[in-house]
């Protein structure tokens, strides 16, 4: 007898329902509660059961009995009832996580007004400011997607590891300039500026290991050229930002010219140098971690992390272009400019351009990333009717818009799930420029 068991739908020879604390398949008219197969009762599991009926169930059969009544749609949150309950759903580490990123976002905000470098506050200079402001941006991003759960935590935390990756050399570049030039040039924004990115990455390192990763994988033959795509625009970024990309143009009312670069990444004090060599292999180990993550959505994640703080140092040097330059960061007073009529014009070097190239090839890269669909499993072979499926078997692709997750394969068949077994899974969820 079957009194513990709710039927939800029935085809030809099979039926799927719900039993105490699982998900399950049944030959039809089956009077044993004994299930052929069975999965978690969890929202993945259900998934799975499904995906699993549908492959072995004839196609057009299947009918409901007693499907189980969507949840009522939930009334829109303000934004604070939002938050709190994204708290209290969070697991009390993915909360740690969270508000470690949090922490260190504050203290980053709070870093910008006081002096960085040599007295100059990070918000007096734009070409400074803004590209702080991304960071905190995206990290606060991972911070909301890390309260998420689920997937949405995964993608969180991996894309707050690859912005601190990266912008770790940037931070240790700005103290190098304290390390080569004497500890008098330290402000309290830099010191506040490194706390808030230990914390920041902190976080997105303890949410990177809330859930085991999938093991790395070669591409398939498919996605070779995506790949190569990826690692080349990868490499061309790290290698386009070593060359000077400001190119300034004096001129005297004489009709005398000189063009002078700046911003070589090599021209620098040891340990400046030593933070700008952090930047490119920081971002070339993201980059190729993010070529063999599974699933390839997640590498997207990360790749978009490293993106940011790239695409920030465009944006950059872009600002400082616009703003001009003065006469006397060429050893000039005003007096002596006037005097020579001396006009100075700034622009860009090829390099430049060039590195913007190779980055907008790494964002395609990561959209291809994003946009590319999870690989079907193989078709399993179709069970014998009224007998359970051979311990062992493949098992079937999961229906479009039910994707596969931790969790949702079936339990072995011909023996009762254990309390264990029967538990709930978790759902898977120049400071730059400083060159």
């Amino acid at each position: 007898m079957r009194e513990d068991i709710s039927i939800s739908y029935r085809g030809a020879g099979y039926e799927i329902g719900r039993g105490k604390h699982f998900y399950g398949i049944w030959t039809a008219g089956a009077t044993q509660s004994q299930p052929m197969e069975w999965w978690p009762d969890t929202p993945e599991g259900w998934s799975g059961a499904w995906a699993r009926f549908i492959s072995i169930e004839a196609p057009g059969t299947i009918v409901p009995v007693s499907p189980p009544a969507p949840p009522p749609p939930a009334a829109p949150a303000r934004p604070l009832e939002a938050a709190r309950t994204a708290l209290s759903g969070a697991s009390p580490a993915a909360a740690l996580a969270a508000g470690l990123i949090a922490l260190g976002v504050v203290l980053g905000i709070a870093g910008l007004f006081p002096s960085y470098v040599a007295g100059a506050s990070l918000a007096s200079e734009a070409e400074l400011l803004v590209p702080h402001l991304i960071y905190f941006a995206v990290w606060a991003a991972s911070a909301v997607l890390i309260l998420r759960g689920g997937g949405r935590q995964r993608a969180g935390a991996l894309l707050g590891t690859g912005l601190s990756a990266v912008t770790f050399g940037f931070y240790v570049a700005d103290l190098g300039q304290v390390i080569s030039g004497g500890a008098h040039l330290m402000g309290a924004g830099l010191v506040l500026g490194l706390i808030g990115w230990a914390a920041c990455a902190a976080g997105s390192v303890i949410a990177l290991r809330l859930r085991p990763a999938a093991p790395p994988a070669m591409p398939q033959r498919h996605e070779i050229a995506p790949v190569v795509m990826l690692l080349l625009a990868g490499l061309g970024v790290a290698a386009a930002f070593v060359p000077s990309w400001d190119s300034y143009t004096l001129q005297t009312s004489a009709g005398a010219t000189q063009t002078v670069t700046a911003g070589y990444a090599f021209a620098n004090p040891a340990a400046v140098i030593a933070g700008n060599v952090a930047v490119m292999v920081g971002l070339i180990v993201v980059v190729a971690a993010a070529a063999v993550w599974r699933p390839v959505r997640f590498g997207a994640a990360l790749l978009a992390g490293a993106i940011a703080a790239m695409a920030a140092q465009a944006l950059s040097a872009v600002i400082q272009v616009a703003q001009g330059v003065s006469p006397a960061e060429f050893g000039f007073s005003p007096a002596q400019a006037t005097q020579a009529g001396l006009t100075i014009s700034s622009g860009l070097t090829p390099a430049f351009w060039i590195y913007c190239v190779f980055l907008v090839a790494l964002i395609a890269s990561a959209a291809w990333m994003l946009l590319t669909p999870a690989p079907a499993a193989p078709e399993p072979a179709r069970p014998p009717a009224g007998g359970p499926q051979a311990q062992g078997a493949p098992h079937a692709p999961l229906a479009v818009g039910a994707p596969a997750a931790a969790g949702t394969q079936p339990l072995a068949a011909g023996t009762p799930p254990t309390a264990a077994e029967t538990q709930p899974q978790p759902a898977e969820a120049p400071n730059s420029p400083q060159r």
